[in-house]
């Protein structure tokens, strides 16, 4: 299995994976919003795509955006999007891929690497916490919906 940050040339399989990462969330299948959308991710480089591949196949991604963190006065990365093909789970994808995005954001020196999930996504919390993911029990997360 190869692991790199997805190019252009990657566009057409990530998009397919990031279809399905939305559907497993409850969105509808757009195929044609997930092109435009990595796309434009990809061409202005606004975030940093991983991908984990075999022979045959795209078998997952994440997808990190940067951000800052003004307390310590350094950068942070939020770590907004996992997800494997379902075949591919419990083979290590995910581990691989978050063991990626550790290392990256250890590269550019960032302060931490975040992430946030569905409260009833037990397997994904398992899987956080066996990578040293701590629960924030400091802070509440806050969201003002804008298209209301």
């Amino acid at each position: 299995m190869k692991l790199y940050q997805a190019t252009i040339e990657d566009l057409v399989e990530t998009a397919h994976l990031f279809n399905l990462y939305r559907m497993f969330y409850k969105q509808e299948s757009d195929l044609e919003g997930a092109m435009a959308y990595i796309n434009d991710r990809l061409k202005y480089k606004d975030s940093v795509i991983f991908v984990a591949k075999d022979d045959e196949k795209m078998l997952g991604f994440t997808q990190l955006y940067p951000t800052f963190s003004s307390i310590s006065m350094k950068r942070a990365w939020i770590l907004n999007d996992l997800y494997v093909e379902a075949e591919a789970r419990g083979q290590g994808v995910g581990e691989k891929l978050l063991n990626k995005a550790k290392e990256f954001s250890l590269e550019t020196g960032a302060k931490s690497l975040s992430l946030s999930t569905a409260a009833d996504n037990f397997t994904a919390q398992r899987l956080y916490e066996k990578q040293g993911y701590e629960r924030d029990g400091e802070f509440y997360h806050y969201e003002l919906d804008l298209t209301k």
